[in-house]
């Protein structure tokens, strides 16, 4: 079932050329039904220093990430259960991969969703990266950011999205 569309929010603070929140909502509605996801969703779209300061803030770790997800909390309506990452790598890695601005942050988009759902790469022997790529596959969008983590050689950027 997917989100309800009146409790879906998304809120940019930077400028996308032709992008908009309304196009994302409607993104975050296919990806919470995607994911059998109930209930408000609500994105940040935000730059790496804020980014930063939200990863240090809430999970002590000093540095930028691409997706922070937090889950529900009882009682508080409105409470934010995701935050992407816009710049990081819309600026040099989705022309490296050879991808629109938009689809990397439905990438992003797709990948909190799939941690809000309980999914998390780091301890699930590779089930939340093959429900991913699946899921990539049916929402039409390139390369997932496991798939581009796990592609990556020794030494190079690890996966940033993690899951409170």
């Amino acid at each position: 079932m997917p989100c309800n569309p009146a409790t879906t929010y998304v809120l940019l603070k930077k400028r996308i050329p032709g992008a908009t929140a309304a196009l994302f909502e409607r993104f975050v509605r296919r990806a919470c039904g995607a994911v059998n996801l109930k209930g408000t969703v609500n994105v940040l779209i935000t730059d790496n220093s804020e980014m930063r300061s939200l990863n240090r803030r809430f999970r002590a770790k000093d540095a930028a990430t691409d997706v922070l997800s937090f889950p529900a909390v009882p009682g508080l309506p409105g409470s934010w259960r995701e935050i992407c990452d816009l710049w990081r790598h819309s600026r040099g890695k989705r022309k490296q991969l050879g991808h629109t601005v938009e689809d990397e942050i439905k990438i992003l988009i797709l990948h909190g969703a799939l941690h809000l759902a309980g999914y998390d790469h780091e301890a699930d022997n590779g089930k939340m990266a093959r429900k991913e790529a699946q899921l990539r596959v049916g929402l039409k969008l390139p390369l997932a950011l496991i798939e581009r983590a796990a592609s990556c050689s020794p030494g190079a950027a690890s996966i940033r999205g993690r899951r409170l």
